[in-house]
C-alpha cells in the first residue's frame, strides 16, 4: 500500500509552519526547475491572494504552492510526486521537497475546513491498472481529480471514481482557475476498491475501465518524522530533479496495489 510515501503532519502543523520558511529559502535558492516553477507561480498567486484572502486562511504561500503544483512550465508535479512516492528512507535526509510538500499539505487542510463531507471525482488516464473489488489502496501522492467526467484529454484507457472524504476542492486557486475543478486527496488517504466496471460489458462506458473507490480512512508511516530524526537540507539539486522529471507521466503516477 504504497509503504514508501512520504505524507502528513498531523500533531506538529504549527512547529512546520515556522520551519517550512528555512526549508522554502534553501530550496528556492538551489537551482533547477522547482526555482523556476516557485519564481512563475508568483503572478498566479498575487491574483489570487488580492481576491481570496478574505474567504479563505490560506496564506500567500499557501496559494503559491498550488500555483506552482499546478502550473504549465516547468511542470513540476510529475518529478515531486514520484518524489511523495518514494522517498521515505530519503525524507529527513535528501528529501528534495519539504516546502512544497507542507504547503500544499496545509492548504488542503485548510480548505477542506469549510467543505463539509466527501465529494464525488474522476480521474482519467491512458495508463494501465491493476486492483480488485474489496482490495485497499493508498496512491502515496497528491492525486488530482476532478468535479467533470470529461476531460478526455487525460485519457480514455484507465478512469477512476472516486469517493474521497479528504480529497479538497481546490476551487479557482489552480493555474488555468477553477476551468478543470481539480480536487486535490492527500497522499495519505486509504480507499477500498468498490467496483471494476468495463466497456466490454457495457458499451455506454465513460472509459475503458473504470475503477470505484470509496475513502476509508488514513494511513501514515512517517507523520511528524522531521523532528525526530536528523535532517539535512539539501535543497532542490538540479541534476536529480531534472533526470527524474523526464521519465514521469503526465497528470498522473500511481499503481493500483493490494493491501498486505
Amino acid at each position: 500500500m504504497v509503504p514508501d510515501s512520504v505524507d502528513m503532519y498531523k500533531g506538529c502543523i504549527e512547529k512546520m509552519g515556522k520551519k517550512v520558511k528555512e526549508y522554502l529559502r534553501n530550496e528556492t535558492n538551489a537551482g533547477g526547475f522547482f526555482e523556476q516553477a516557485w519564481t512563475k507561480a508568483e503572478k498566479c498567486a498575487s491574483k489570487n491572494y488580492s481576491v481570496n484572502q478574505k474567504l479563505d486562511k490560506l496564506s500567500h504561500n499557501h496559494i503559491k504552492a498550488i500555483c506552482a503544483y499546478t502550473g504549465g512550465q516547468p511542470k513540476i508535479y510529475p518529478a515531486f510526486n514520484q518524489a511523495v512516492r518514494t522517498n521515505r528512507t530519503e525524507y529527513t535526509t535528501s528529501f528534495q521537497f519539504h516546502s512544497l510538500h507542507f504547503l500544499l499539505t496545509d492548504a488542503r487542510r485548510l480548505l477542506k475546513e469549510k467543505q463539509q463531507g466527501c465529494h464525488t471525482t474522476y480521474q482519467r488516464t491512458n495508463m494501465e491498472f491493476a486492483g480488485e473489488v474489496n482490495k485497499e489502496i493508498r496512491f502515496g501522492l497528491f492525486a488530482s481529480s476532478s468535479f467533470l467526467k470529461n476531460l478526455t484529454h487525460f485519457g480514455e484507457n484507465t478512469c477512476f471514481e472516486l469517493k474521497t472524504c479528504f480529497g479538497t476542492d481546490l476551487k479557482s486557486y489552480p493555474e488555468m482557475g477553477n476551468y478543470e475543478k481539480e480536487v486535490l486527496s492527500p497522499p495519505y488517504e486509504v480507499f477500498k476498491v468498490t467496483a471494476v466496471l468495463k466497456k466490454e460489458n457495457d458499451e455506454n462506458l465513460w472509459c475503458d475501465v473504470v475503477y470505484k473507490l470509496k475513502s476509508i480512512n488514513t494511513l501514515s508511516n512517517v507523520n511528524c518524522n522531521i523532528f525526530t530524526k536528523p535532517t539535512i537540507n539539501v535543497g532542490a539539486r538540479g541534476q536529480y530533479l531534472h533526470g527524474r522529471i523526464k521519465n514521469v507521466p503526465d497528470l498522473i503516477w500511481l499503481l493500483i496495489l493490494p493491501s498486505n
